[in-house]
């Protein structure tokens, strides 16, 4: 119930939608009396009299069937804009609130079960919106006001009508409970076979490679019979839900039909009201199957929508932008970050566990990266390395302990304002569809076209760039698969020069590379670190030799700082690390 409130107060935050839904069936109620009322004269005029008394009641009566069809067609088509309004005020929300919880989501969420909501289960609410809710107030209005009516003609079959109804609602509720139990489950199995899918095309590669695509084959198999097994128990509840709610109100229908027939055989009540009653009986139990029929698209929107809120939810408290917006710094005092002596970034004790680990991950870091200085962090694969930049990065905020920026705490500075401070160079960079143009204008839109240029050849990507006949128009599809890696990190590193943020983070971009490329690299890297505060994530140990400051991570905790020099001298960790890898 609580997701089908949250799915109302959605409609009911489109202005007038509801009072607007609900006066189109009061007057559709109207309607059908009066159209029922006008039938039960012509055709008692005819079977009593053979002649229709009144030849302009037949006129009213096909204006009634018209204005019937009219009503409910606008009811539908306005249904329908306000889903469309709906789905697109969700869809948009749901992807601001995916980037405002950033990669620290994806980090652990499957990335095919993330696009199966964004669009299938957003999607899904369709029927919902245009369908299921309008049912609802339906049978809200126009039961109650043929009662009404039927009481002040015939209160026996008043009763009736009024006795039976709410058995038709509990039997309803009952097979819905059912229902909804068995949509979950299969909106679960189509989330899970979107995100295989997904995975099996991400990787059909190295399938192919390692002679494993006829297994994985066999598993997408798989799993599409166990999500057609659990289509069809839907199904099944569906068909059988629409028989017992056809059967319980033939049955309601029946039982009016009989105690008016024995009445008018007994001349306790004359034909016209009894025909009238007849006719007011299936227009009285219509919404009751409207709305079974509709049933199973008010279970799947709201299994889909569970879908939907579970990732609205998802760190809810304490997403990067929330803790911001509690103590937001304005936008002047940030005129702070950036000065003459540049940007330094001071961790104290600061601690992070991950939600779905057990120990720490960081433990009581204290460092600085002093302004316009090279820190380069070293350290074995998880001994903290990553988590410690993504948390400078803003994407993730510590357990406890405070992480400052010129004496300024990031846990109460914008989230997107603390952004414009960085560039970032990651180990694997992501390009986007459109052109290298695009790409490199993603960071400063207002660049001119020779500051583009000037990033570019600095980075050493110009060279290859003005090979494409289209040079900078050239299109980057699938995160630019035709360009070699040492070609995306120039592209990257260009990205970040034409930043020119104060605080660069550099995911050490030499660690996959062939050594011309790397050679490449290394040197526009040597030109971005200049003139501010650099971090570089090492995987490799030579490329910190020159670092102001080396930290060596252990375990989650900062084990040694100092220069290379320092560090050999010591004879400790960061001693042992080279000579493993026989650089000593």
């Amino acid at each position: 119930m609580h997701t089908h409130r949250r799915l109302f107060g959605l409609a009911n935050g489109v202005h007038g939608f509801f009072p607007g839904i609900a006066i189109i069936s009061l007057l559709i109620s109207a309607v059908v009396i009066t159209q029922m009322y006008l039938l039960s004269i012509v055709i008692a005029d005819v079977f009593l009299h053979s002649e229709v008394g009144n030849p302009t009641l037949l006129y009213y009566l096909v204006a009634t069937i018209a204005l019937r069809s009219l009503l409910l067609w606008f009811r539908e088509r306005y249904a329908q804009q306000t889903a469309v309004t709906i789905k697109s005020g969700l869809r948009k929300n749901l992807f601001s609130h995916l980037v405002k919880l950033g990669p620290a989501y994806t980090r652990t969420g499957k990335t095919g079960e993330v696009i199966a909501t964004l669009m299938e289960a957003v999607e899904k609410l369709d029927d919902y919106f245009t369908r299921y809710i309008p049912s609802v107030i339906h049978i809200i209005i126009l039961p109650i006001t043929i009662i009404i009516f039927t009481f002040s003609i015939d209160w026996p079959s008043g009763l009736i009508m009024l006795i039976t109804a709410p058995l038709i609602l509990f039997f309803m509720w009952l097979i819905g409970t059912y229902a909804k139990k068995l949509t979950e489950e299969q909106w679960g199995q189509m989330s899970r076979l979107s995100s295989h899918f997904l995975d099996v095309l991400q990787g059909l590669k190295t399938l192919k490679i390692f002679g494993m695509n006829q297994r994985e084959a066999d598993n997408v198999y798989k799993s599409s019979d166990n999500f057609r097994i659990i289509t069809m128990r839907v199904l099944k509840v569906a068909f059988m839900s629409g028989m017992v709610l056809e059967l319980a109100a033939s049955i309601s229908i029946a039982l009016v039909a009989v105690q008016v027939g024995i009445r008018l055989i007994e001349g306790m009540m004359t034909f016209q009201p009894g025909l009238f009653v007849l006719l007011l009986a299936p227009e009285f139990y219509l919404p009751f199957r409207t709305l079974g029929l509709h049933h199973h698209a008010g279970m799947d929107g709201s299994a889909a929508a569970e879908k939907i809120f579970d990732i609205m939810d998802t760190g809810a408290e304490n997403s990067p932008e929330k803790i911001s917006q509690k103590t937001s710094l304005s936008e002047p005092d940030t005129d702070l970050l950036q000065n003459d002596s540049g940007l330094g970034i001071r961790f104290e004790n600061v601690n992070f566990t991950y939600p779905d680990a057990n120990e720490p991950v960081l433990k009581s870091i204290n460092c600085r990266l002093k302004a316009g200085s090279l820190t380069a962090v070293a350290g074995s694969t998880g001994s903290g390395k990553s988590t410690f930049a993504r948390l400078l990065l803003g994407f993730m905020q510590p357990d406890s302990g405070i992480i400052s920026a010129n004496n300024l705490p990031l846990q109460q500075m914008n989230h997107e304002l603390w952004h414009k401070f960085i560039a970032y160079v990651p180990q694997h960079p992501h390009f986007f569809n459109g052109t290298i143009l695009e790409n490199l204008l993603l960071v400063k839109p207002g660049a001119t076209r020779e500051e583009v240029e000037h990033a570019a050849q600095k980075s050493g990507a110009h060279s290859f760039i003005a090979q494409f006949p289209r040079g900078y128009h050239t299109p980057l599809t699938d995160n630019a698969s035709r360009l070699s890696g040492g070609e995306k990190q120039r592209l990257a590193i260009a990205r970040a020069l034409l930043k020119d943020a104060p605080l660069l983070i550099l995911d050490e971009p030499t660690s996959s590379l062939d050594p011309e490329s790397e050679q490449i690299v290394a040197t526009a890297t040597e030109t971005i670190v200049k003139n501010r505060t650099t971090l570089v994530i090492a995987h490799r140990l030579k490329t910190v030799k020159n670092a102001d400051n080396i930290l060596v991570f252990n375990n989650g905790t900062i084990a040694e700082t100092g220069r290379h020099d320092e560090l050999i001298t010591k004879k400790g960790l960061y001693a042992s690390y080279l000579t493993t890898l026989g650089l000593k």
